[in-house]
């Protein structure tokens, strides 16, 4: 449930699905589902701005930049990535010959980019595109999908399939050299990637098997073990999408059939169900001087006109305020 206010792009979001009592969370009209796990209720409003009105195919990859005080996204299909001066409202584009799987910061201040089944390091002063390796090579896939980097100062990234084919897309690790590990096969859907404060806990989920799984890290040398089933959710529970974790542990997913943003606790607890006004919302990150800041992507691929009317903000990017800062992302080490 949802308002826009007067004065701008600004909505005010009842905490609908917020932990209420040891029986489960109460939603804003009253209705409770069970989860078995306390937790505390919430009482204010969730303000959420929409901070970039776009009507993106599919939005993706929210990345901070915290030296340059930018929000970067890209736009998967068109394919682009943008770069939004939080201060001025400056808005920068780049656009590319290939899908914009996911992309990520270097140490160099330059990005690391999965475009279609290949990674470039890109240098958004120079436009500059070098290849880096070749990482998908089963033509079963579609592309590369979800990515971020790592506590090894490497790029994860993933691949896809195209619907109702066999899942033999897979994780793989990127590093500076060129080397490429396939670290997790037998995917539909590679995403929701995202480590605990302390490296030592890897997330990744499978949007299309709807799972989140997780594993222990080892950022000294990228080592993956003692997978563990974290969390499975239905379409209504909200599929899980792109994902970043806070300070406290807690992982952040994108409902991306429910129309919110999932918090589960480092046990897999849900801790909150955030409704978004769109009901499509792709991936989160943390930002802003503070890291209290949460912004977030959308989609409007494959919304019929009437949804798009009564969702007019899809495919847009927005932000909200949050109590835990995020957990800081590492750079790619380039």
């Amino acid at each position: 449930m949802w308002e826009a206010m007067q004065h701008g792009l600004t909505l005010r979001l009842i905490p609908s699905l917020f932990w209420a009592d040891g029986m489960g969370y109460v939603g804003s009209e009253g209705a409770c589902c069970g989860d078995g796990l306390a937790g505390k209720e919430t009482k204010d409003m969730t303000e959420i701005t929409c901070i970039a009105r776009m009507a993106h195919k599919v939005g993706e990859s929210a990345v901070w930049d915290a030296e340059r005080g930018h929000l970067l996204w890209c736009d998967i299909m068109e394919p682009a990535i943008y770069a939004l001066d939080i201060k001025s409202g400056e808005r920068q584009r780049w656009g590319f010959d290939d899908p914009v799987g996911s992309f990520g910061l270097t140490v160099s201040g330059k990005l690391v980019v999965a475009l279609g089944y290949d990674v470039h390091i890109f240098d958004r002063d120079t436009g500059e595109l070098s290849h880096l390796a070749r990482v998908e090579t089963n033509p079963g896939t579609a592309r590369l999908n979800d990515g971020k980097i790592g506590p090894d100062g490497a790029f994860w990234v993933g691949s896809m399939t195209p619907p109702d084919s066999p899942s033999v897309a897979a994780l793989y690790r990127v590093t500076a050299d060129g080397k490429v590990e396939r670290k997790i096969e037998g995917l539909a859907t590679s995403n929701g990637l995202a480590w605990s404060p302390d490296g030592r806990i890897m997330y990744h989920s499978d949007s299309r098997a709807a799972w989140v799984d997780r594993w222990d890290f080892d950022a000294a040398t990228g080592t993956i073990s003692n997978r563990q089933r974290f969390r499975t959710l239905s379409d209504g529970e909200g599929r899980p999408d792109g994902a970043a974790t806070d300070s406290a542990g807690n992982y952040w997913s994108c409902g991306v059939s429910a129309g919110c943003l999932n918090c589960f606790a480092p046990n897999g607890g849900l801790l909150a169900r955030i409704p978004v006004p769109v009901p499509r919302p792709t991936m989160p990150c943390f930002g802003g001087s503070d890291l209290k800041t949460l912004y977030f992507t959308s989609l409007s691929s494959n919304l019929s006109d009437e949804v798009k009317a009564r969702y007019p903000l899809s495919g847009s990017v927005f932000s909200m305020p949050v109590e835990i800062a995020g957990a800081p992302v590492p750079r790619f080490a380039d």
